[in-house]
């Protein structure tokens, strides 16, 4: 498909927060960024919708591309649309939110130079607006 627009249209994303409880404490899978923006920050799995994939999809995918993890159960959960969430243009993203348990192990992979569980109640300085959808899921499961 070949697309032609007299205006600038929105990027859409999706992102994962993926909770696993361990020894009676939540934890949450963050990736440190490999690149820019926000290089060597943590933030949430996720990426760029491609044209020929559903939401679910590229949720999936982005998560196997950047943790490793495959066979997660994704559930959408909302959707974080404020101006200038991302510095490089206007992206709109849709949080899922998948449980793990202790056969989930993470490995860096594309995008990401690390990945790891992080307890909810220690977590590092986020990129982009990521504490706040990490925030907003767990204001759902409450």
């Amino acid at each position: 498909m070949e697309y032609h627009y007299a205006y600038p249209r929105a990027a859409i994303t999706a992102d994962a927060v993926i909770l696993k409880e361990t020894k009676g404490q939540t934890l949450v899978l963050l990736i440190q960024r490999a690149s820019a923006p926000f290089q060597g920050m943590w933030a949430l799995p996720g990426g760029f919708l491609e044209m020929d994939e559903t939401l679910e999809e590229c949720v999936a995918r982005e998560t196997e591309e950047e943790t490793g993890l495959r066979g997660l159960q994704f559930k959408q959960i909302a959707a974080f649309s404020a101006i200038n969430r991302d510095p490089r243009h206007r992206t709109i993203t849709i949080a899922f939110l998948a449980l793990a348990d202790e056969t989930h192990q993470p490995r860096a992979g594309s995008d990401a130079s690390n990945a790891r569980w992080f307890p909810l109640n220690k977590l590092p300085q986020l990129a982009f607006d990521h504490g706040k959808i990490i925030g907003e899921v767990l204001e759902v499961l409450s």
